[in-house]
Parts: C-alpha cells; structure tokens; sequence
C-alpha cells in the first residue's frame, strides 16, 4: 500500500530581508503523526526565500522517509503555492533555483500536490521556522524513534492561556483623505475633521479597559494617538513598523492620477503582493514588519487590552493575520478613517477578530 504524507512548510524573516528561517514537518496522513521536523536559518532572506527553504526541506525529509509516497504539500504562502503548481511565473533569481531543487526531489516522489491553507492552520511549521529564527535548529526523526504508549505518558500541568486583545484604530482624516490619495510617508496633520474624529475615537475607546498605547510615528497617527492618551492618561510608544506602505513615486496621487503616470507599475503593484510600488514598498513588505511589530505587542503587554494606532495597510494585515488569511485581504477590506478593528489573539495560537471598520462613534 503507498504511503502517503503531508509536508507542512514555512519560512519566516525577521525583516526582508533580514535573520530567516524556515521549518518543516511531515505527518503520516492517515494518522496524522508527525514523522519527521527540521527547522534550519537561511542566514539573511527574504521571507519567500525562506518559505522556498522550508518546501525543499520538507520535500527531503518526505523523500528519505519513503520514495515512494504520495504527498500533499500544505504552505499558507499563496506564491509559493501557485508558482509550484505552475500557475504564476518565478522571477526571483533565488527563489528560482529553489524551486528547481524542489521539483527534483517532487520528480522522485510518487507524486506531489500543492494546497494553499490559511495561517492558523500551518502553526506547527510556523513554530519550527520561528525556532530556527531564535538561533534553536530542529532536525528530528520521529518516526525512527519508539512510540510511547498511553500509560508512559506522564499527565502535563494545564497550561494557563493568555489572551492579548488589539484594538486597531486608523487615524483621523488628513486633506488628502476625502479625495483618496496615495497616503505614505507623508507627515501631514489631522485636519479639523480629523481631529474631532480622533476625539470622537477617545470617547469611543475609554471604556475599553485600555492599558497601553502603541502608535506609528508618522504626524496623523501621532496626533490621534495623542488625543486618545490625554483622554485615557497613558503614554504612547512608537514603533515604526506600525508606518503606512511607502507608496513612492504614487505618493499624493489618485488611483486615476497614478494609472496615468504609471500604468503598468500600478497595475502589478495592486496584483502582486510582492512588487512595490514605484520607488517604494510592496505588501509584501509591510507584512513581514507588521508580524514583527504583532509580535512585539503580544510578547510585552500579553494578557492586556493594547491600542495601535496606525494605517489602512498595516491594520489590515493585523486583521489578515487574525483571521488566518492571505495578505491578498488588503484588496478586500475598507477601513474609513477613525475606524477601529479589534483582534483578540491567545497564548495557544487561537486568534479571533471581534470587530472591523466600527464607526459608530463618529455618526
């Protein structure tokens, strides 16, 4: 009888570039026990070079358990996905040569599928990539070690879970909001809408049991922030990963204004997470500092009610994280300007988003 397996693979990169690691797992998929973990640093990557790292060694691990299995292949990175299943083309020189290592050892498997699955369901692969980023490679062979019956196993003390609730409030109307410019890294002001917006928001969040503040530097979000704070008497810190998409070249641009200056730099920008925007950043980017900046949050207020005051981008991806989804999300949310989004995220991986695009305190 063949067997068949499940590959579970990610990568991650603590910048992206930056520190990667990747981590894969292989499980029997009749069982679902784990047969084999390796978790290893690509030394400084991208995160979809590490993710690559990660299909390849799991890809290995499959092959060296039995040649001839059947293998399904779980990743929640949509690109990989796709360019292995030959649907989107692979550009990237590295990611390139990865993939043809990858679709080697596939070619002396019995066979190899792809399936896109949402974040929360790849935690394990996830956890053995964010071991390899802390400096701790994993290189384990389970299904060669003795299996432990029911009664060697001694009963574990309950882990306690802590919950860490986000509230994600957008900042207050700017001049360029009503007109729906590209809004970057600009430092305008709040305008006078949005400043009773952000004093609106204040009122709305007091009782929220709030214990701490954490804002993007950019002038629109200090500003909010700083109202909140005089109404809530907490300080606010700033992070700047918590800063909007650098949009470049679009920067004060209308969608119509910019298709016209660049019609195709904008068209792959709004279609491919990886392009940056002309003379900026891509989604892409913003996610990986995004995670960082979650990650941040949740390990120095954990089990506490946090406000991030930030932009469109970055809280859409914190809800894109929330509801395990792909960063694709971002093309398929509106948020309004003083809007708040709340993710509630807890100690055992479980996540849940309690509230989207909420303004009912400016009406």
């Amino acid at each position: 009888m063949t067997a068949r397996f499940i590959v579970e693979a990610d990568g991650g990169s603590r910048g992206n570039p930056g520190p990667a690691g990747y981590g894969a797992l292989v499980r029997d998929a009749e069982t679902g026990r784990v047969l084999a973990e390796r978790a290893a640093s690509v030394g400084r990557a991208t995160n979809n070079v590490a993710e690559y790292g990660g299909l390849v060694a799991g890809l290995q691990a499959a092959l060296d358990l039995d040649a001839s299995a059947d293998v399904e292949v779980r990743m929640d990175s949509k690109l990989v996905v796709e360019q292995m299943s030959g649907r989107w083309q692979i550009k990237h020189p590295d990611m390139r040569q990865l993939a043809m290592q990858a679709r080697a050892i596939a070619g002396r498997l019995g066979s190899v599928r792809y399936t896109w699955v949402p974040r929360a369901q790849n935690g394990a692969a996830d956890a053995l990539a964010n071991s390899a980023m802390d400096g701790k490679p994993i290189h384990r062979d389970l299904a060669a070690e003795p299996s432990v019956t029911e009664t060697d196993v001694q009963p574990e003390e309950p882990r306690t879970v802590v919950t860490t609730v986000t509230h994600l409030l957008r900042h207050g109307q700017t001049e360029h909001t009503p007109e729906r410019r590209y809004s970057g890294r600009n430092d305008l002001p709040l305008s006078l809408t949005g400043r009773a917006e952000a004093e609106a928001a204040a009122a709305r969040v007091a009782g929220l049991g709030i214990g701490a503040i954490v804002a993007s530097p950019l002038r629109r979000t200090r500003e909010t922030a700083e109202i909140v704070a005089g109404v809530l008497g907490l300080p606010v810190e700033f992070d700047d990963d918590l800063i909007e998409l650098d949009f470049g070249d679009l920067e004060g641009l209308t969608g119509a204004e910019a298709l016209q200056a660049h019609p195709l730099a904008v068209r792959r920008f709004m279609s491919d997470l990886t392009v940056a925007a002309p003379g900026g950043e891509s989604i892409a980017d913003v996610s990986a500092r995004v995670a960082r900046a979650r990650r941040g949050v949740l390990d120095r207020f954990a089990g506490q009610s946090v406000l991030l005051v930030s932009h469109v981008t970055p809280i859409k991806l914190m809800l894109a994280a929330g509801l395990g989804a792909g960063d694709d999300v971002v093309h398929r949310v509106y948020l309004q300007a003083a809007s708040l989004c709340t993710v509630a995220w807890s100690s055992d991986g479980r996540t849940s988003v309690r509230l989207v695009n909420d303004t009912a305190h400016l009406r």
